[in-house]
């Protein structure tokens, strides 16, 4: 028996379990997921905490002393145990906490987002129309607590910064929804969200 690379394997679970114990109900989390050409053009047009890559994020919710994160991704919005979401990524994911200020909000921001399990997930990205993509659904999810805009939305662009031409994979993309790629239309991302003054970078988890 490797007795080494078993020491390894307990050690790092025991680091990941304490930095688990850290996380908090409201706790926004934030990952460069592992998603191939699609992630890489959102990287490219998109900055996160202090110029991270983040093309995915969601909601921690602890329930009965189990950690889950609410998020918009694959067909719906679900309630994904942890450690299914720490696997989308390679690299280490880092935690939002809101000022204490804003911690109020937190409990009614679960509870839409709680009722939105199912809703179908928003291939086009476009705001409001009835099904959710990631930071869409925590946006809608602190409006709904907040009562006005408590996150950003921005003009979306899907454009290569170095050629100002559309990238080729959203080209590809849209013509296989058979619609308008949404230049220009309000939208947010989870490196947006990253970098509101309405919350603190706490720290990172792998």
């Amino acid at each position: 028996m490797n007795y080494r690379f078993l020491f390894f394997i307990i050690v790092s679970q025991l680091v990941f379990s304490q930095e688990v114990k850290r996380l908090k109900t409201g706790d926004l989390l934030f990952q460069s997921m592992n998603c191939g050409p699609l992630c890489d053009a959102i990287n490219e047009v998109t900055e996160g905490y202090q110029g991270k890559d983040f093309s995915h994020m969601g909601l921690i919710y602890i329930k009965n002393d189990s950690t889950f994160v609410l998020e918009a991704s694959g067909k719906a919005v679900k309630m994904t145990p942890l450690d299914v979401f720490s696997n989308y990524t390679d690299s280490p994911m880092f935690v939002g906490r809101l000022k204490r200020k804003y911690r109020k909000y937190i409990p009614n921001a679960i509870a839409f987002t709680l009722l939105q399990i199912g809703m179908p997930y928003d291939d086009a990205y476009l705001y409001n129309n009835g099904s959710y993509y990631c930071s869409e659904l925590i946006y809608d999810a602190f409006l709904n607590a907040y009562g006005a805009s408590f996150f950003e939305l921005q003009p979306m662009t899907f454009k290569s910064p170095e050629t100002n031409s559309f990238f080729p994979v959203w080209v590809a993309y849209y013509a296989q929804l058979k619609i308008e790629i949404p230049e220009g239309k309000l939208g947010c991302n989870p490196g947006g969200i990253s970098t509101s003054d309405k919350l603190t970078i706490i720290g990172t988890i792998k």
